[in-house]
């Protein structure tokens, strides 16, 4: 595969990768491999969190609601009186 970069982020990959002591493509390959496994992780969090929707074993919540709640909850604690 072949990855065409713009020059200067090119020439920022290989400035790094010089005083990583290693060659550029190899800096390439390491940073896309953990990236594409982050970007798997996150795919299968997000994937199991819609099935669970799906499946009705969780329940959404109204974001509105919660943002009200949210904003009780603070207001209640910047009006407690400490011990």
């Amino acid at each position: 595969m072949e990855v065409n970069f713009a020059p200067e982020l090119e020439s920022s990959l290989i400035d790094l990768a010089e005083k990583s002591g290693c060659e550029p493509g190899e800096l390439v390959e390491g940073v896309m491999a953990g990236y594409v496994a982050e970007m798997v992780n996150t795919r299968t969090k997000l994937d199991s969190r819609y099935d669970d929707l799906a499946s009705g074993k969780v329940k959404p919540i109204d974001g509105e609601e919660f943002f009200k709640s949210l904003l009780q909850k603070a207001k209640e604690l910047s009006t407690r009186t400490p011990k």
